[in-house]
């Protein structure tokens, strides 16, 4: 009976681990810059034809007052030109404060509203970011949808952002 405990421990805590789910992660770099300012970032995803199928997240500065933030998000090209200037800003469950280096999870229930109607296809996870006084990065990952089997997909940024990656838990 011994033997049989382990194995159903770890069963029983590793299961949450495998709700239905998609997380993202994304690596800010630690820059040896004389002015550094938190870079902007918006993630999202679109499919073959290039169209916005959902907004998952936006980081900018929210604290400015008059709203001042909103202007430098169009420094963010791709996803300003594609989505972001036609959203009402802030977005409730998207719109964030900008974050400092390090690793950063979210986690998306594949129940959501913008998530539970994908059709079947070909689509690609895109992370930006630009930064005041820096630069401007864009990291694409394609994917299929949907997935059968938990998925991770994984790019590295070269400036802007470093270590992007993206698991799929159906």
């Amino acid at each position: 009976m011994k033997h049989y405990i382990a194995p159903l421990l770890l069963v029983a805590v590793s299961a949450p681990s495998f709700a239905s789910e998609l997380k993202v992660s994304v690596e800010l770099p630690r820059l040896d810059v004389a002015e550094y300012h938190k870079p902007y970032v918006a993630v999202w995803i679109e499919n073959d034809s290039n169209k916005v199928v959902s907004n998952l997240a936006v980081w900018y500065d929210l604290d400015m007052r008059n709203n001042e933030g909103e202007k430098w998000l169009k420094d963010m090209r791709q996803w300003w030109r594609r989505t972001g200037r036609n959203l009402d800003l802030p977005v409730d469950g998207m719109s964030g404060a900008t974050r400092g280096p390090g690793t950063h999870q979210m986690r998306f229930s594949l129940e959501q509203a913008q998530l539970q109607s994908l059709p079947a296809g070909n689509y690609r996870l895109r992370v930006e970011a630009a930064r005041e006084v820096g630069g401007r990065e864009l990291i694409n990952l394609p994917f299929t949808w949907p997935q059968t089997k938990a998925t991770t997909f994984k790019q590295a940024g070269n400036s802007e952002l470093g270590a992007i990656s993206f698991t799929i838990n159906p």
